[in-house]
């Protein structure tokens, strides 16, 4: 910013009421202000810990079974971050359900990921004999889906 404009806005601030003006031209930016008693505090900024809620676990009170004790048969597990449809469209039929016989090759359902939709195939022959989450549910990389024996 020239010097002549800033000294124009100098003696625009003395031949006025203002205590105070601010100019942004492109890049630069100007701020003249009248004499004050006061230092302005310098901004700080501060990250406090965000307090997460208690913990509830579900099993409170009830025997905990081993993982491998309530799963029994092969996983088949989330290849991607999304959202689980467990039909071709609402309202129509799931494309399996528990006791459902399947071969090495059947959808199973359908996984979102970014608008795309994902048809999940069975990697192994056998019976459903779990399905592990439900219609509509996020689910994460990795993460079981159905149980087939």
């Amino acid at each position: 910013m020239d010097i002549r404009k800033v000294k124009k806005l100098i003696e625009l601030l003395e031949e006025s009421n203002l205590n105070e003006i601010e100019v942004t031209e492109g890049d630069d930016s100007v701020r003249i202000s009248r004499g004050s008693s006061e230092i302005p505090a310098p901004a700080v900024s501060y990250n406090l810990p965000v307090s997460q809620p208690p913990q509830i676990n579900p099993n409170e009170g009830k025997p905990i079974q081993p993982e491998s004790a309530t799963k029994i048969g092969h996983e088949v597990l989330s290849p991607m971050v999304g959202t689980f449809y467990a039909a071709p469209a609402p309202g129509s039929a799931p494309f399996v359900t528990k006791g459902t016989k399947v071969s090495a090759g059947d959808v199973l359902c359908i996984i979102e990921a970014m608008k795309m939709m994902n048809q999940i195939e069975a990697d192994k022959s056998g019976t459903i004999s779990g399905i592990l989450v439900e219609d509509g549910d996020p689910v994460e990389f990795d993460q079981a889906l159905f149980l087939i024996t």
